[in-house]
C-alpha cells in the first residue's frame, strides 16, 4: 500500500488554482514549504478561512488570520474574454495552468468556465485586456466540499499539462539533438562536390546585400542625375 507523505496531505487540502498567491509557484511548493516549517498556514486566499483551519488541524498549529499586509480571501470569479477585442496572441492559453482556455494563434479565444480556477494569471499577459473576472453568483460555491472537489479536478488537469509540456520539451531536446548530430557529421568524400555548393553564410549573405544595395543605390542616383541634365 502506497504511503501519503505528508507533502501529499497538505496538498490534498490546498485548491488547487496554481495562482501563486501564496508567494509560491505553485500549490505543491507552498505543501512543502509547509512540511517543512518554512511558511505559516495563512497564505492560500483561495483556500479561505476553512483551509487555514484545515491546515492548522492537520499540523497542529494554531489557526491564525490572513495577515493584513498580504492577499485576502474574495468570493471565486472566472475569467471571461471579450471575444470581439481578443487578437489571438495565444498568451493567455500559454498562462492558463489548467488549460482552461481554447483557442489557436490569430483566432478567437474562450474560456471554459466550468475549468477555471479563477486564477487571474491570464490577465496580466492579455495585450489588449480584453480579459474580466466576473464573480461566481452561487453562494454555496465556497463551501468546502465544492471547493475540495473543484480541486481535485484542477489537479488532474495540471498535471496533465505538467506531462504534456515535459513531453514537448523532451521532444525538442531531441530534434535539436539530431539536427545538431547531422551537422557535426563529417561529409563522404562523395559529397565533396555539394560542399563547395553549399549556401553562404550569414556573413556572406549580408554581404551581398550590401552590396545589392549599394548598386541600386548609384543605378538610382545616376538616374536622378540623368533626368537633371535633361534640357
Amino acid at each position: 500500500m502506497p504511503v501519503i507523505t505528508l507533502v501529499e496531505r497538505i496538498d490534498a487540502l490546498l485548491p488547487q488554482t496554481q495562482c501563486g498567491q501564496c508567494s509560491h509557484a505553485g500549490c505543491r511548493p507552498y505543501a512543502e514549504a509547509l512540511a517543512e516549517g518554512r511558511d505559516p498556514i495563512n497564505r492560500c486566499p483561495p483556500g479561505g478561512d476553512d483551509g487555514i483551519r484545515a491546515l492548522a488541524e492537520l499540523l497542529g498549529r494554531d489557526i491564525i488570520p490572513f495577515a493584513a499586509d498580504g492577499p485576502q480571501p474574495k468570493p471565486r470569479a472566472l475569467a471571461v474574454i471579450r471575444e470581439d477585442s481578443c487578437i489571438g496572441c495565444t498568451l493567455c492559453i500559454q498562462a492558463c495552468p489548467v488549460d482552461a482556455i481554447v483557442g489557436a494563434a490569430k483566432q478567437m479565444h474562450t474560456v471554459i468556465a466550468a475549468e477555471c480556477t479563477g486564477c487571474e494569471l491570464c490577465l496580466a499577459p492579455c495585450p489588449v485586456d480584453c480579459i474580466d473576472l466576473e464573480p461566481v453568483a452561487d453562494p454555496a460555491d465556497g463551501e468546502r466540499e465544492r471547493l475540495m472537489a473543484r480541486a481535485a479536478q484542477a489537479r488532474v488537469r495540471y498535471e496533465r499539462r505538467q506531462a504534456r509540456k515535459a513531453r514537448d520539451q523532451a521532444d525538442k531536446a531531441r530534434r535539436l539533438a539530431e539536427r545538431a548530430a547531422v551537422n557535426a557529421a563529417p561529409a563522404s568524400p562523395a559529397a565533396a562536390p555539394a560542399v563547395s555548393a553549399a549556401p553562404a553564410s550569414a556573413a556572406d549573405k549580408n554581404e551581398l546585400i550590401r552590396k545589392a544595395m549599394e548598386r541600386a543605390a548609384a543605378m538610382r542616383a545616376a538616374r536622378e542625375q540623368a533626368d537633371k541634365d535633361k534640357p
